[in-house]
């Protein structure tokens, strides 16, 4: 497997970069229209692509504790560096407490969760009312809800950050930080 250089990015660190990215920003605006507007016939969707890009995430973090953080393409000064780690480790932190933390709150909750339609823990509906479910164990499902929802917020902002460095490397520092994410190989 090819190793992360200065000069350019393995395929493997592109590819579960925009795959976990692009998924995460997805599922966070469809989990914000979901819940501004009570759009319950998403939440299936919501769940089975929140479980796969767990798998993606899982393998990204194993993937960056096996390679390494990418070492930055151009000097920086000192504190967009400090901001740059703050934000890059609020993304991988929060990739994995996003998925985690919906888990809990749907299993915990009694809801279930799966792969469209592939049951990984099933419901648990109410004998008296078939429609609703019975929470297993409704303090923890709070506390996933609660996580869920403070680390929606978390995320849009570090994403919002992110894209922000990266556009600000791309048209006013002009260095080479975003074609290398995009797979070209940069000059050192």
């Amino acid at each position: 497997m090819a190793q992360d250089t200065k000069a350019k990015f393995s395929h493997i660190t592109i590819s579960l970069h925009w795959i976990v990215g692009l998924t995460i920003i997805t599922l966070l605006a469809v989990g914000l229209y979901m819940a501004e507007n009570e759009v319950y016939s998403l939440y299936t969707l919501h769940k089975s692509v929140g479980v796969i890009v767990f798998a993606f995430v899982a393998v990204r973090v194993l993937w960056r504790i096996k390679n390494g953080w990418p070492v930055p393409a151009s000097d920086y000064k000192r504190h967009e560096q400090i901001l740059a780690k703050i934000v890059h480790w609020v993304l991988i932190i929060g990739t994995v407490l996003m998925p985690v933390s919906g888990m809990l709150m749907s299993g915990a909750g009694g809801h279930g969760f799966g792969i469209f339609g592939f049951e990984i823990m099933a419901p648990n509906p109410d004998p008296a009312n078939p429609g609703e479910a019975l929470p297993l164990n409704a303090f923890t499902a709070g506390i996933g809800h609660e996580m869920h929802e403070i680390l929606g917020f978390v995320m849009m902002a570090a994403i919002a950050l992110h894209i922000a460095g990266a556009l600000k490397h791309h048209l006013i520092d002009k260095d080479e930080t975003l074609k290398r994410m995009l797979g070209k190989t940069i000059d050192v």
